[in-house]
């Protein structure tokens, strides 16, 4: 019997609660050793914190090569929200930094609080998030007490709304947002608006644009044109193919219109062409003077 190997294209992994995104990665990167694929690509497509569960995209080999093109897509969450306290990490791990007072919460005063957040904002991280720092990922300073002061970021946020209170001392929340976006910083920066304090204590992200978390012990692995469905493609002849191979441009053509779409409003994703050749991704194209130009030769097809 032969042993299970690694292929290429995306996997949708669940990744639980106390492991590390780069656990499940090493996971992988164990199976593609053993099967003798000892320097084998494999990356994920967004960080997940420890104390996280949920959807985890695995890229592997051609496909780590789609990693920017996912950063802009819409992903789900589902988070828990302490009120109260505030902590240096903006999740119940870390230490508790301020208390404040929840005895005049309501429902109605959420909402209001909760519709401030809505749209593009400037967002600092948490210290104890993946930002690098001088090539450095913060929360290893944080980790070592070095002090840790982290810019502002523009983030998205394009919907929220409350699942159900434990008022005074819980909420949970579902939001859409876009790449780079820290529910950890929502929770904190909704505690200081709020002067009560507030932290994450449960983060699950369910869906990453066309996909969903396909829950523990299961894996789906992504291919062809399933690959890209937000982008329109181009079938292409094996004339076609040749010359895209070699740098040359090809016409137009017949364009497929994509299966998926970002929710109505959602920032647009600058989606590039999606090259199907035997049922294969073999490159991504970019329209240029009125004819297509291969932006990315992913060898071999995915």
């Amino acid at each position: 019997m032969s042993s299970p190997s690694v292929l290429s294209g995306i996997y949708l992994a669940h990744k639980p609660i106390g492991l590390s995104s780069f656990d499940i990665v090493k996971t992988f990167k164990k199976v593609a050793m053993e099967s003798g694929k000892k320097k084998w690509p494999l990356g994920h497509g967004g960080t997940l914190d420890p104390f996280a569960k949920g959807l985890l995209l695995i890229l592997s080999g051609q496909a780590t090569r789609l990693m920017e093109l996912l950063h802009s897509l819409p992903k789900v969450y589902e988070a828990d929200i302490d009120w109260g306290s505030e902590t240096d990490t903006c999740d119940h791990l870390g230490q508790v930094i301020f208390r404040g007072n929840t005895e005049n919460f309501d429902e109605e005063l959420l909402d209001r609080t909760l519709r401030n957040f809505i749209g593009c904002s400037a967002q600092v991280p948490p210290a104890t998030s993946a930002k690098k720092i001088g090539g450095e990922a913060a929360y290893k300073k944080a980790h070592r007490g070095e002090s840790v002061v982290l810019p502002p970021s523009q983030v998205y946020l394009h919907e929220a709304s409350w699942i159900g209170h434990d008022l005074p001392k819980r909420s949970r929340i579902k939001i859409i947002c876009r790449g780079g976006f820290y529910v950890r910083s929502l929770a904190r920066d909704m505690g200081h608006h709020l002067s009560c304090g507030a932290h994450l204590s449960g983060l699950h992200r369910t869906a990453i644009g066309p996909w969903f978390d396909p829950g523990e012990a299961y894996q789906i692995h992504i291919t062809g044109s399933d690959l890209l469905p937000w982008c329109n493609s181009r079938i292409l002849n094996e004339f076609e193919a040749d010359h895209l191979a070699h740098g040359r441009p090809i016409e137009i053509g017949e364009i497929i219109p994509s299966s998926y779409s970002v929710p109505n409003g959602f920032p647009d994703t600058s989606a590039p062409l999606a090259a199907i050749f035997e049922s294969k991704l073999v490159a991504l194209l970019r329209e240029r003077e009125g004819r297509l130009w291969t932006v990315a030769n992913l060898r071999g097809g995915l």
